[in-house]
């Protein structure tokens, strides 16, 4: 079948929304309300498309809350990465982790912090639960057999069609991110009298931060040959696609503060690296148990022990994909400091951050991964991206790199790290990675925040990465948040587009044209439902039409039994 040639189209199971359940918020018991699928596996477009309409993954579950109904409203937010100028208070956390990383010094007093950790609590028990009652127990390599012999099946009875795109098409403007360099005048030199001014013979003379970090990046080239480790920031050495900013009286940018050049006697030592977390990774797996203890630990005990004083600090993005060496060999940490981060920030009990939870919300993930050459040199897909202290993970931040963003699932850390502000500075980290990404691919210029909820005073900070939008619950399209706000402090639900007439655009206008996966094989909806006499299927699959949009309803199967 020509549609989705060159790729596997998504499958999923559709559950409409029948109770309302407590809400993680507000804690009331009988107010939050939100419809959601089980993805077996899922393109990386549809899933663009599908947080587009206010969708949002946690493990393979993907769910949408009932925005007019909910107790607590939660509206997509984006940050716009290319346009991002650190606040104040931005500046000041990075400031001390640079502190901290060139003399080890420890701030005084405690630190409160704001992790993007919106996710897992978003998800809340009752659509787990549903799932669990449900049984939903599909063999996914079974479904993925059955597809292809459907696939195999109808592309040999069918007449060849014009083939369709499944991915958008990818219009490569050539943006460049504004460097924020002055504009340079021709200067005529004039050849000096001997004996006067500088000798032209003899190279100009350097500063000596310069030559530190010229230093620096010869060691590092010979500590790691090309390609060796592609992927990796290191503290000191901006990433290789931003180039080197003339000095100028302007402010510094983010790339600036992060990549603030260190003494080479400094007492730690920052690194960044990209690695695929989904399939797992070899390396990811190796350190998941770590991880998880840390996360355990953070739910248990809210900052009651004092930071130990760290010799090395790395950040690394690994692929989550427990085929990827890295993400294996760091399964175990991963996992160790998940335990650590429930227990002590969330106050789970130890015995509610079992492996099978961890694996389930922050590993599996039912993004495809992709490679395309067109796209960022890491590719697009799920990945966690682990922040390193003296050879032990201190912190992982979960993320998903999408055709037009990067979107943040969740962060935990170990608590005895928290006066580094830990949750901003992976955020403002996150920014910068974005940045860079769009050097490579322009249309992935965004750095999606998870969900906005105006009544909750722990989730209202993502409003102050600006400039941000706030997506539209009704006609789905964004709105700068600063127009957002006055009719968010009058009421909790809120249509943001102005315009009374506009509608939208992607509405589901022709259901018949919706792909089911039934028995093994693939067919649209209106050839189904001729087989089918069950009203509530039927008002099921227009509900779920009119929730995924025209687009994604042609492109994903929706399966029924």
């Amino acid at each position: 079948m020509a549609f989705w040639a060159g790729s596997s189209p998504s499958i999923v199971d559709y559950f409409p929304s029948e109770d309302f359940y407590r809400c993680g918020y507000c804690k009331n018991e009988l107010g939050s309300r939100s419809n959601g699928m089980w993805a077996h596996s899922m393109t990386v477009q549809d899933y663009q498309d599908l947080i587009d309409r206010g969708w949002r993954r946690s493990g393979k579950y993907v769910y949408k809350p009932v925005m007019n109904q909910t107790c607590c409203p939660q509206y997509t937010i984006r940050c716009r990465p290319l346009q991002f100028q650190p606040s104040k208070s931005h500046k000041k956390v990075l400031k001390k982790m640079l502190k901290f990383l060139a003399k080890g010094e420890i701030p005084k007093g405690n630190c409160k912090d704001e992790p993007m950790d919106s996710t897992v609590n978003d998800a809340v028990a009752g659509d787990f639960a549903l799932i669990n009652k449900l049984d939903i127990q599909c063999d996914l390599k079974t479904l993925s057999d059955d597809l292809k012999e459907s696939l195999e099946s109808e592309g040999k009875n069918s007449k060849k069609e014009e083939p369709q795109e499944l991915l958008q098409s990818q219009d490569f403007v050539g943006e460049k991110l504004d460097s924020g360099e002055p504009s340079h005048s021709v200067k005529v030199h004039t050849v000096p009298k001997p004996g006067k001014g500088a000798d032209l013979s003899k190279p100009p003379c350097r500063k000596a931060k310069e030559i530190r970090k010229e230093r620096k990046r010869l060691k590092l080239m010979q500590q790691n040959p090309a390609g060796e480790h592609e992927g990796f920031q290191v503290q000191g050495q901006p990433p290789s696609l931003f180039p080197a900013k003339a000095k100028s009286n302007q402010p510094k940018s983010l790339e600036d503060l992060i990549f603030e050049s260190l003494p080479e006697n400094a007492s730690h030592k920052l690194e960044v690296r990209v690695v695929r977390s989904s399939p797992p990774s070899s390396q990811f797996k190796a350190t998941l148990l770590e991880s998880y203890q840390v996360y355990k630990r953070y739910q248990m005990v809210i900052h009651k022990n004092s930071p130990d004083t760290p010799t090395e600090s790395q950040v690394r993005l690994v692929p989550v994909s427990f085929e990827d060496p890295e993400f294996k060999s760091s399964f175990s940490q991963s996992f160790s400091l998940y335990v650590k981060y429930q227990v002590a920030i969330h106050q789970d009990p130890p015995d509610e951050c079992g492996k099978t939870e961890f694996t389930r919300f922050l590993c599996t993930s039912p993004l495809e991964a992709e490679t395309p050459h067109n796209g960022p040199d890491c590719g697009y897909g799920s990945f966690h991206q682990q922040y390193w202290l003296d050879g032990k993970i201190i912190a992982v931040g979960v993320i998903d790199i999408l055709p037009n963003c990067v979107s943040s699932v969740y962060l935990y850390y170990d608590p005895d790290y928290s006066f580094l502000s830990l949750g901003v500075y992976s955020a403002l980290r996150e920014i910068a990675f974005t940045r860079q990404l769009h050097e490579k691919t322009s249309q992935l210029s965004y750095y999606y925040m998870g969900f906005y909820i105006h009544s909750c005073p722990k989730m209202k900070y993502k409003g102050q990465y600006r400039p941000s939008d706030l997506l539209c619950p009704e006609t789905y399209v964004w709105v700068p948040i600063e127009q957002c706000l006055p009719s968010l402090e009058n009421s909790k639900y809120c249509r943001f587009n102005q315009d009374p007439e506009a509608v939208d655009e992607d509405r589901s206008t022709e259901p018949d044209r919706l792909q089911v996966f039934h028995k093994r094989a693939i067919m649209p909806y209106g050839v189904y439902k001729k087989h089918q006499k069950d009203p509530s299927e039927e008002a099921a699959v227009l509900q779920y039409a009119s929730l995924v949009g025209q687009k994604c309803s042609e492109r994903m199967l929706l399966f029924r039994n």
